[in-house]
């Protein structure tokens, strides 16, 4: 068994440079930090105490002692873990955690991350068996930019059992999460059903995945650039996709633009299933369709000549009701907010609600009302936005729906040198 272990180059100097390691306590952190210890001087670490598990407060007592027998400094943030985020708890809990790290990392610093080379295997067959493309199934990197700093993750290239071998020579203590023996994650499936057999038959398993997975990023990386320039060619400036200037490229680079784009929206990885359902449903979509393709809390909506892509949202409640005078901003569900700028309050209070079907408005230079349904259809206005579009009301005449106004609201807002503003979640 190694004493030691051997990490993956950085391209700062660590003996210059600010360490964090994120720790959670178990053995890959521990490991991480124990190593760590021995050659970056200015070294720290954070601990994200996420509150899902009873022993959680016991686990960042752990991380604590463990922090002060190696004379190392700990911060332990507290989070709370958004379960209407659409992630599952597995991803959710990744996001808050990486929030926590974002907010407090430094400039110039670096965050190191306990991630090695069976975690690559893993998060490639688990992206390979929901039929990822290149982009979905290449490697996590060793180094690269992260917020005010850098990620590192040095013991990528390492396996689990020298990090074990490591631990036991080194007499360390680590916690050991209950959740990592069940079945229920996929990630555990494979961790302890699937990769131990296929070891059995193929020992270099582990190590094929992670180099199938490099091979992956250097094939992303080598195309990226015509496809960056493709994807520049057909995005919009409010980040959809032109469809007819999609369809004009050729089918692998169309898929290639598809995925880059999906990344970079910060979504899920598009699965291939996700491409033939564009290309066999979206994209031939009449001009006034409204199609569309989910996936993991994500959809893909086809509408006019444009692609929009987001976290599935629900409709605003048609049983939302609420009086607002304009005096402060009003909440809507699902982070969305209106607000009077430039005017103290209305009048009088008026009402914000759903839209029930039937409402008409009288637009600023009509003699006549119209149809809101019609008249947002004129607007342009996506469907992605009426159905979560919030009505100002007076009785039963619509003042405004979202940011349309009728003739009435436009000229008292004219008149007092104020907007009114939809602030979208």
């Amino acid at each position: 068994m190694s004493a030691t272990l051997s990490l993956t180059a950085s391209p700062t100097a660590i003996d210059a440079a600010s360490v964090v390691v994120g720790l959670s306590g178990g053995l890959d952190s521990t490991v991480l930090l124990h190593r760590l210890r021995d050659i970056a001087p200015r070294l720290r670490a954070i601990h994200v105490h996420h509150g899902l598990h009873p022993d959680a407060d016991a686990w960042s007592e752990h991380c604590a002692a463990l922090c002060s027998t190696l004379d190392v400094p700990l911060e332990i943030i507290r989070v709370e873990i958004d379960g209407d985020s659409g992630l599952g708890p597995e991803g959710a809990a990744r996001a808050a955690r990486h929030a926590a790290f974002a907010a407090e990392l430094q400039d110039g610093e670096v965050l190191a991350l306990a991630h090695h080379r069976d975690d690559q295997a893993e998060t490639f067959l688990l992206r390979a068996l929901r039929a990822s493309g290149t982009d979905g199934l290449s490697a996590m990197r060793s180094w690269r930019r992260y917020e005010h700093g850098w990620l590192w993750r040095p013991l990528l290239d390492t396996s689990r059992v020298d990090i074990l071998a490591y631990a036991n020579v080194h007499g360390l203590a680590w916690i050991e999460d209950p959740s990592n023996a069940s079945a229920t994650y996929d990630r555990n499936f494979l961790r302890n059903e699937v990769l131990p057999l296929l070891r059995q038959r193929w020992p270099q398993a582990a190590t094929s995945f992670a180099r199938s997975a490099t091979l992956a990023t250097e094939t992303t990386e080598r195309d990226a650039d015509g496809v960056r320039i493709a994807l520049i060619a057909c995005r919009r400036d409010d980040g959809d996709l032109d469809a007819t200037t999609l369809q004009r490229l050729p089918a692998s680079l169309r898929a290639d633009v598809l995925r880059r784009w999906v990344t970079e929206a910060g979504l899920p990885p598009l699965p291939a299933s996700g491409i033939d359902a564009i290309e066999r449903q979206l994209l031939p979509a009449r001009a006034d369709a409204e199609a569309e393709y989910r996936w993991q809390q994500t959809r893909i909506l086809r509408w006019r000549d444009r692609l929009h892509a987001e976290m599935s949202r629900s409709p605003l409640d048609p049983d939302f009701h609420a009086e607002w005078d304009g005096r402060d901003p009003l909440q809507l569900p699902d982070d969305m907010r209106l607000e009077l700028i430039g005017a103290p309050a209305f009048d009088h209070p008026f009402d914000v609600r759903a839209r029930r079907g039937g409402e008409r408005i009288r637009l600023p230079g009509r003699d006549h009302s119209h149809a809101l349904k019609h008249a947002l259809q004129q607007a342009a206005m996506p469907p992605w936005l009426r159905e979560r579009l919030p009505l100002l009301v007076d009785g039963d005449e619509v003042l405004a729906a979202g940011e349309l106004l009728s003739a009435r609201l436009h000229g008292w807002l004219h008149d007092h040198g104020a907007r009114l503003h939809w602030h979208l979640g």
